[in-house]
This record gives C-alpha cells, sequence and structure tokens, in this order.
C-alpha cells in the first residue's frame, strides 16, 4: 500500500493548517514551561511527529521520554496496552504528556493516571488533534478541534498506514486496509 488516499477519504486540515496549529501551541507551551526545564513525555506511536514538531519550535531546556500505551485495533479501541514505561523520574518535575488524538479519552487518563502515580509536580497535556465527542478526561491544550471521523495523517493511522502524511484526513466509514 502507497501513501495515496482511498476514494472518499477528505482533507480536514492540509499541512499548512497544522503547521500553523503546530506554531501556536508550541508558542503558549513555551510561554508556558521555558524556565521549568520539563520532561516531554511523547505517547508513542502516534504522537511522535506532534512531539517532533514541538521539539523543534522549542527553545529551552528540556528531557525527552517516551511511554508506549495502545487501544486501537483498525478503527475500534479496546483493551488498553501498556507496552513500555518511563525511564525518567518524574518526582517534582513538570511533565508536559503529549499524543496525537484526544477522542474517547481512554488512553490518555491511563496515561496521565500512570503519571500521576509517580509525583510530579505540575502534569501539563497536549494533543495535535481533540474530537468533538465527550471524553472522559480533558487536556490543557489541543492545536486543532476535529468532527468525530476517524483521521490519519500526521502521525494518526489506520492499521499503520498513513501516519506519515502531512494533512489530517478522514476516511470513509467504509474503508479497509485488507481491501486496499
Amino acid at each position: 500500500m502507497s501513501d495515496k488516499l482511498p476514494p472518499g477519504a477528505r482533507c480536514l486540515f492540509d499541512a499548512a493548517a497544522v503547521d500553523r496549529a503546530v506554531d501556536r501551541i508550541a508558542v503558549q507551551l513555551a510561554v508556558r514551561l521555558w524556565d521549568k526545564r520539563p520532561l516531554v513525555v511523547c505517547l508513542m506511536n502516534g504522537g511522535l511527529p506532534f512531539t517532533a514538531d514541538l521539539l523543534r519550535r522549542f527553545h529551552f531546556d528540556l528531557e525527552l521520554d517516551y511511554m508506549h500505551l495502545t487501544r486501537y485495533r483498525h478503527t475500534a479501541g479496546g483493551e488498553i496496552r501498556f507496552t513500555r514505561g518511563l525511564e525518567r523520574d518524574l518526582a517534582g518535575r513538570t511533565v508536559l504528556l503529549v499524543d496525537d488524538v484526544l477522542d474517547e479519552g481512554e488512553t490518555m487518563a491511563a496515561a496521565q493516571s500512570i503519571i500521576h502515580e509517580r509525583a510530579p509536580k505540575e502534569l501539563v497535556t497536549a494533543v495535535l488533534v481533540r474530537k468533538d465527542v465527550p471524553c472522559v478526561v480533558e487536556v490543557d491544550h489541543a492545536a486543532l478541534v476535529a468532527p468525530n471521523e476517524f483521521l490519519v495523517g500526521r502521525g494518526m493511522d489506520c492499521d499503520g498506514w498513513f501516519r506519515q502524511l502531512s494533512g489530517i484526513y478522514a476516511l470513509p466509514a467504509d474503508w479497509s486496509a485488507e481491501a486496499s
């Protein structure tokens, strides 16, 4: 399969719109974090492109770590699987937790719980996209708001495909990677 989108996929945010949103949120985060020497925690795999985008825009001291929690199989959420924890000490630190998308919020809630158990001084959360749906948890910063559709691009995927796209796209409801 290539990066060619299936028929019926719609561009919600082109690369320039995503970059402008990342610029805006990076400034907000920099103002909040510049003197705190935060630990930036990337939620893998989806949070990697957004985390990289933010890091390129930050010009202050920070450390980087990552954790891997996932709950998606194809287009449906399932049980949260925890596959890699943090290596850095969080006690008394300011932590910036970064992910690609907040939809129902189950993965973000689990990550926040894991981080809170390690006694940070402050936890700041940021996502590239917040879907316009009820969530079990809120985030401090969301670069974009999108409708409740299955999104791909800029870290978001469907069965591992389309993470590399610079824009953000909604896949047709009936799309299947197996059929492509």
